[in-house]
């Protein structure tokens, strides 16, 4: 994702000051420090809605929701997410460093890592999330008794193994660069090398086309079995397909668009120009993606929503009220309770059966009834 943006900048500034010698009409340069800026605005938003609001999902289907194989997707989703997140910055402080990389070898081959496992995992998760939720549409009674949350675990464990390996060739072909004064976390092979095309090819594929075709595909056999059934949540369905499908290839479609056109670029000064220029745009765009997945494929359960409610409001009722005063209160609606019910009992008793007695002080009070 970034690392694409961040190890072309000495390729870019040369492209720039070709660009300008070989382009008529062109009274000024490019100046990328604005793109910086958009980037480093994106990252510190994404930076701090992504670890909150993912947070708050592993919380609620973790501590406050039942374990269900729908909580086990959502919660493996908002640990890669928050993890991503969380590394962000790194990131933040290299680009106001003007891409010098001040953290070590180790740090650089970690969040390349971490970088490209939270890629994989998360669209294998949420390629996940839609084959299961084809499969419980069309199979509802197999599904239930075969996808339990136990088995959504092993799948999970699987898909992060997946995304570990997948993970391994970028983390290691990359390390630190030095020129001069200003070192750099990037890849040690040349862009025009055949083994970055089959990286970029290989990302492409795994990372995006494949789990991109099973998203549509499923959630395409879901809208077809909601028609037929006939159901009244058929435009629910709908409205959910489209943002989630617009949502990720919105997100992720121009960054892996502009990988391509990153290795083709290398002839041609311009495009290599205006391919170094979008990237970090396109980059920003896919880090969005992060934050928007707790919106688009966890908010939208009515189970969560309940949760994530009353999760907020005792939260706010602890912070905000007294102890004695809540206390207090608890205690008289507590006693009013107890004093409704005895009344009620009274009333409902014949004349001569029998009466109440009430003992004890307000705190305690006790019922005795004689014949």
């Amino acid at each position: 994702m970034i690392f694409i943006a961040i190890e072309n900048r000495m390729e870019m500034e040369n492209s720039t000051m070709v660009y300008s010698d070989v382009t008529t009409g062109m009274d000024s340069v490019l100046d990328t420090r604005h793109l910086d800026i958009i980037s480093l605005v994106v990252y510190c938003v994404a930076f701090v809605l992504g670890p909150i609001g993912n947070g708050l999902v592993i919380y609620v289907t973790s501590c406050r929701i039942k374990k269900t194989v729908n909580s086990v997707w959502f919660l493996n989703l908002a640990m890669a997410d928050f993890l991503f997140t969380s590394f962000l910055l790194l990131y933040i402080i290299n680009i106001a460093r003007g891409y010098d990389w001040p953290f070590g070898d180790i740090l650089c081959k970690l969040n390349s890592m971490v970088n490209v496992l939270n890629m994989f995992a998360s669209i294998f998760l949420l390629a996940a999330i839609s084959l299961d939720r084809c499969v419980s549409t069309w199979v509802v009674v197999w599904a239930h008794n075969k996808c339990t949350p136990g088995r959504a675990e092993v799948i999970c464990v699987g898909i992060w193994l997946a995304s570990l390996v997948c993970s391994l060739p970028f983390t290691i072909f990359r390390q630190i660069m030095h020129y001069g004064n200003w070192t750099m976390c990037s890849y040690s092979i040349s862009h025009d090398s055949s083994t970055y095309r089959n990286l970029v090819v290989f990302r492409f594929l795994l990372g995006f086309l494949i789990p991109f075709l099973v998203i549509i595909g499923s959630y395409i056999a879901i809208w077809i079995r909601a028609r037929r059934l006939q159901r009244g949540t058929t435009r629910r369905s709908l409205r959910i397909i489209v943002s989630v499908v617009l949502a990720f290839f919105i997100c992720w479609m121009p960054f892996h668009v502009l990988q391509f056109l990153d290795i083709m670029a290398n002839g041609s000064p311009g495009l290599n120009l205006v391919v170094h220029i979008v990237i970090p745009l396109s980059t920003s765009l896919a880090y969005l993606n992060s934050c928007l997945n707790p919106i688009l494929y966890v908010f939208m359960c009515d189970e969560f929503q309940k949760k994530l409610r009353q999760s907020v409001l005792l939260v706010f009722e602890n912070a905000f009220a007294e102890d004695h005063g809540m206390n207090f209160v608890s205690s008289t609606r507590s006693l009013s309770s107890h004093l409704s019910r005895i009344s009620r009992k009274s009333e409902s008793l014949a004349p001569g059966e029998g009466h109440l007695r009430l003992t004890g002080d307000q705190s305690d009070v006790k019922v005795e009834t004689e014949v």
